[in-house]
């Protein structure tokens, strides 16, 4: 537990010194007042945190500083804990598998991490002793089934792919097929890469969503999409039209590693209403976690 916690603490080193360093700063032998109340929502608005989410954040700071309950760096810190612990803790992360074969559709723009993310995933399941297969419905991009034939080769599960340019509809229902015949548990579907403003694309995908449905009731039974935290507040404009368009069950969130927007967690959250299921904090092939507030927050300050 040591190792994860220090290893989450060292992936969210970026983020960490653009809020918590700043917010140590206006604590550190300062008095606690209105104009620090301001510095502070400047801080978490820096991190992308988010602007409703920072302002009820705010609000409630606030409304214990008049009250005289906060009056020292360690309360405020405690409380702003408190509060950003329990906007992660409304929505479950993780996976719940109910049904066998047992299908998440991985979603998102290209550049995400998704189809390194799904043999992060593929791995973790693996571990967990799942029987697993993995489907190469992106038949779009150059090679992005030999990357994903890659990932299964490296965690000894099958691929159902076809030639490049193929239907993806074709290689999902194929895929259901062998995965019923195998006894598969998880069924993991990649897709191809599609920028959030092409509709005709995002069509493609529901088209993916239909046949997966007809072929097994009830699938796909999770859609996560893949966001880089790098891109900060786009990434909560991709998530607001993917979830629109084809129902996003929850987020994976990669390259926390990579930066100071970590803050948009709480954004995502709190805004879009959706669960953070998985984060990714590193390059390794166990650096896919799976999502703990506590944990966060508690490596995050």
């Amino acid at each position: 537990m040591l190792n994860v916690i220090r290893s989450l603490r060292d992936g969210l080193a970026k983020t960490r010194k653009s809020l918590a360093d700043k917010i140590g700063t206006l604590v550190l032998g300062e008095k606690i007042d209105e104009a620090f109340l301001d510095d502070l929502e400047t801080a978490l608005i820096s991190a992308d945190v988010g602007s409703q989410t920072t302002a009820l954040v705010l609000a409630d700071l606030k409304d214990r500083f008049k009250r005289k309950e906060l009056s020292t760096r360690e309360q405020v810190e405690q409380r702003l804990k408190q509060v950003l612990t329990e906007i992660l803790s409304s929505k479950k992360a993780g996976l719940a598998i109910t049904a066998s074969p047992f299908v998440i559709l991985m979603v998102g723009v290209n550049g995400t991490g998704k189809t390194t993310t799904i043999g992060k995933l593929a791995n973790r399941l693996r571990q967990e002793g799942r029987k697993v297969m993995l489907a190469a419905a992106d038949t779009f991009r150059a090679a992005a089934s030999e990357q994903l034939s890659i990932w299964g080769e490296r965690n000894g599960v099958p691929v159902i792919k076809h030639r490049e340019g193929a239907d993806p509809g074709a290689v999902v229902f194929d895929a259901v097929a062998a995965a019923k015949a195998r006894g598969i548990e998880v069924l993991i579907v990649d897709t191809a890469g599609r920028l959030h403003t092409k509709s005709n694309l995002m069509d493609e995908l529901k088209k993916v969503q239909k046949i997966l449905s007809r072929e097994l009731p009830g699938a796909p039974h999770e859609t996560l999409l893949v966001l880089d935290a790098t891109t900060g507040q786009n990434a909560l404009v991709q998530a607001k039209t993917f979830n629109e368009a084809v129902g996003v069950s929850g987020i994976v969130l990669t390259k926390l590693d990579g930066t100071p927007k970590g803050g948009m967690v709480f954004a995502i959250t709190r805004e879009l209403s959706l669960p953070v299921k998985f984060i990714g904090i590193g390059e390794g092939i166990d650096d896919l976690r799976e999502f703990a507030p506590n944990e966060f927050v508690d490596a995050l300050l």
